[in-house]
């Protein structure tokens, strides 16, 4: 059955307000920036805080709903793997693994004996007696993993589970993680700030934002139609918001872009910042999308070059431009630097506000 879970939780002058479902085998990332209420919602979900109002329920069986009910995180069925893993570093890895089973009053030898088997599913037999502090990050990852779906939990709650890693591991890790995920007839939530953690292991991201969600969806949905700038930057896009009438759209920031195709009313307006061409003086023939800019930025991303532009009235207020490192050679670029910039009308894509 599917987890619900609408969240009502005030700290301070911060209020969380969060409806979620997840199903059966599904796996949800809750994305979004710091500060923006992803932890407190895993909290109230794991018990680790009581909710104001709304209500957590699984299975028929309620777990939190004030006044009236509240079940401690011992009494819920779920298993979390936190940022920095917890790990009791006394034990082995066997012994961490069985932690959670003996909690539970499973006998010493089934639980170990369990705890053994959930370690060769994880690839980590031969490091049954090891203590945590001598594993690579990677293999502790995997220890409170297995550590965590040894309780056979309805719900497993991953808190930034990549994040101690290192880049180098990160990329193995990652696809290992997705592999066991994939495996997990149980409901997941992730909690993440990376965008690509939650596009690569979830089913449905679940974006969040001042303790609201301001949209969700699968990813290749939230990466192609993004509809607030923070989605927008993460994806690498250019985003804005206009009234369409044909082949035009009139911002609402100011200015117009010019579409290959018509389409009527209130939109979204989205394009690459590969899409974004520049000139250092006005380009030849007549662009459809041609605008006067300045440079306020320059940064590196990988084998492409960011240009961060302020443009003219008659378009974008902003503009981010990717170019090479050999363009930014011939251009001169440096910031405040007057150029032209046009931009490709078949590459905007619109869709409804």
């Amino acid at each position: 059955m599917t987890l619900y879970a609408d969240l009502q939780v005030s700290r301070g002058s911060f209020n969380l307000s969060l409806d979620l479902t997840v199903e059966p085998g599904e796996v949800v990332a809750l994305l979004g920036p710091n500060g923006a209420g992803k932890t407190t919602a895993l909290r109230a979900i794991a018990g680790l805080l009581a909710l104001n109002g709304g209500r957590i329920a699984l299975d028929g069986s309620v777990w939190d709903e004030p006044p009236r009910t509240f079940r401690t995180p011992d009494r819920r069925p779920i298993g979390v793997v936190f940022q920095d893993y917890l790990l009791f570093n006394h034990l082995s890895c066997l012994e961490n693994v069985a932690f959670g089973l003996r909690a539970r009053g499973v006998d010493k030898q089934i639980a170990r004996s369990e705890a053994a088997r959930w370690l060769e599913t994880v690839g980590l037999s031969e490091y049954a007696r090891t203590r945590p502090r001598a594993l690579s990050g990677g293999q502790a990852q995997r220890v409170a993993l297995a550590r965590a779906l040894a309780t056979d939990p309805s719900l497993l709650l991953l808190d930034e589970p990549l994040a101690a890693l290192d880049a180098s591991t990160t990329l193995h890790v990652r696809a290992e993680l997705g592999q066991h995920l994939q495996r997990f007839e149980g409901r997941t939530l992730l909690v993440t700030h990376d965008p690509l953690d939650a596009m690569v292991l979830a089913d449905r991201i679940v974006i969040v934002e001042d303790g609201q969600i301001v949209q969700e969806g699968k990813p290749t949905e939230v990466a192609h139609r993004p509809r607030t700038d923070y989605v927008a930057q993460l994806v690498g896009l250019n985003l804005y918001q206009g009234t369409a009438s044909g082949t035009t759209v009139t911002l609402t920031e100011g200015g117009t872009i010019t579409l290959a195709e018509p389409t009527t009313g209130p939109v979204h307006v989205a394009f690459p910042p590969t899409a974004v061409s520049l000139y250092p003086t006005p380009p030849s023939g007549s662009p459809r999308n041609t605008w006067p800019a300045v440079v306020t930025g320059i940064e590196q991303h990988a084998h492409t070059v960011r240009v961060r532009l302020d443009a003219s009235p008659t378009g974008p207020s902003t503009l981010l431009a990717d170019i090479t490192p050999a363009a930014v050679a011939d251009l001169h670029l440096t910031p405040g630097q007057p150029l032209h910039t046009t931009l490709k009308a078949t590459e905007v894509h619109t869709y409804p506000v």
